[in-house]
């Protein structure tokens, strides 16, 4: 299976409790919920559209209980992401959780890294990642992540966790996809693309 990544950021690169002001306030964040007054309907479409690509999901722990607290009581069949939530298969990386209920979901044995490791190779189309912070900094680490699928919002917060931190590997990326929606967010799709390449602009000596 190809490892896709989604995720909301903000300009300044904080990927922090988008949905609600109570998703994440460790640290002492005041901002969540800043994502919701873009909402359009060509962010739904997006969304929709890589939902529906997914055969199984790759969580980490906050993220797997935030969605635990909510997916399983959004019941219309025609919520695409519900709909795959709610059914598909989901494992859950964490070091602190003894069991997972909610259906079809999967506590990862050992290292986090070695684990997705085995499961990129079972047949399938995607192994999804949403949100996921320090997961998705373990998987950029160890290089596993295929796909980076990133929703940039016209804001600015200042403060809070982030998807490329401190110390991130460095690295090349290519864009294969770009599009706006009508509220502003740039949708960016990037693959790997090999080591971080150096150079100069100075001129030559004479």
């Amino acid at each position: 299976m190809k490892l896709t990544i989604a995720t909301f950021l903000s300009l300044d690169g904080v990927m922090q409790a988008p949905g609600g002001p109570d998703e994440d306030r460790s640290g002492g964040f005041e901002h969540g919920g800043w994502s919701y007054p873009y909402s359009d309907e060509d962010m739904g479409q997006a969304v929709d559209g890589w939902f529906e690509a997914a055969d199984a999901f790759l969580l980490g722990r906050k993220t797997y209980e935030i969605f635990a607290a909510h997916w399983p009581h959004v019941t219309d069949e025609a919520n695409q992401v519900a709909t795959k939530l709610n059914r598909l298969p989901k494992y859950v990386a964490s070091r602190t959780l003894d069991k997972v209920e909610w259906n079809n979901s999967t506590l990862l044995d050992g290292d986090a890294a070695d684990a997705v490791a085995k499961l990129k190779g079972e047949r399938g189309n995607e192994l999804q990642v949403h949100g996921s912070g320090n997961l998705a900094q373990t998987l950029i680490k160890h290089g596993l992540i295929d796909e980076y699928r990133l929703f940039s919002y016209p804001v600015v917060i200042g403060s809070g966790k982030r998807l490329f931190a401190d110390g991130a590997v460095p690295a090349a990326l290519k864009l294969v996809d770009t599009k706006t929606t009508g509220s502003g967010i740039v949708i960016s799709t990037y693959q790997p693309a090999g080591a971080l390449e150096h150079g100069s602009f100075a001129l030559d000596d004479q």
